[in-house]
């Protein structure tokens, strides 16, 4: 499903003359993705003199058919791909990421980034991770069963929820800001932590975290008596 419109991102880039153009896929906070072939379409055709950060954090949730071959991309110097351990992996604690691209422009990077911001501990943690990779599908399965449950109580509410290739629901209240905050204010009230987009149009929104099913079940009881009261 995809968020931002690319072509009018690229009409910008060229209109302004960007240096720098930054896409999340999938995207952070809807939740949202473009396809491989869309995304390798749009990097290409950007001028040599913009960088695109391609941010890949949540990669690992999204279809095989959202995240280019690291071939695609592999030969554009002005495209660096961003990765973490912090979403599917877990390790969100220990601040562990990694980029990829041409040699010549991650050399150029590493001159530019944090040397000191990811210690022993995390290192071991990320190596460990990536050799558990049966674990790391049985995260993604509870993702994508928490995802379904997530949207299931949000269509019974009358809501829209957004599909997701991510470990949250994007849930379209239907109203306005204010009443996506009622909600939002509410499920806090009752110790239940969610977020909402805060720019329009998106803040008619509130984001839903997948979790574990008594976690869910919490949200679906107490979501249900917070809109009745809101009628």
């Amino acid at each position: 499903m995809t968020g931002e419109d690319l072509d009018a991102l690229l009409d910008a880039v060229r209109r302004e003359n960007a240096a720098l153009v930054y896409l999340s896929n999938p995207d952070n906070p809807m939740g949202t993705w473009h396809s491989a072939e869309a995304v390798t379409e749009f990097a290409k055709a950007l001028p040599e003199t913009t960088m695109l950060v391609l941010d890949e954090a949540y990669g690992e949730t999204a279809p095989a058919s959202a995240l280019p071959a690291i071939a695609a991309l592999a030969d554009l110097p002005n495209v660096l791909r961003f990765r973490t351990f912090s979403k599917a992996y877990g390790l969100a604690g220990q601040r562990v990421g990694y980029v990829f691209g041409v040699e010549e422009t991650v050399s150029m990077f590493h001159r530019v980034r944090n040397h000191f911001g990811v210690n022993r501990l995390g290192q071991a943690a990320a190596l460990a991770a990536l050799k558990d990779q049966n674990w790391l599908a049985h995260v993604i399965a509870q993702v994508e069963t928490s995802r379904d449950r997530i949207a299931a109580i949000a269509s019974r509410q009358g809501f829209a929820p957004i599909a997701s290739a991510t470990n949250f629901v994007t849930i379209d209240c239907g109203r306005d800001s204010g009443y996506a905050k009622a909600i939002l204010d509410g499920l806090v009230s009752r110790g239940i932590f969610i977020r909402m987009p805060g720019v329009t149009p998106l803040n008619r929104c509130i984001r839903i975290s997948t979790g574990p099913a008594a976690e869910i079940d919490l949200f679906e009881a107490e979501l249900k008596n917070i809109v009745a009261d809101l009628g």
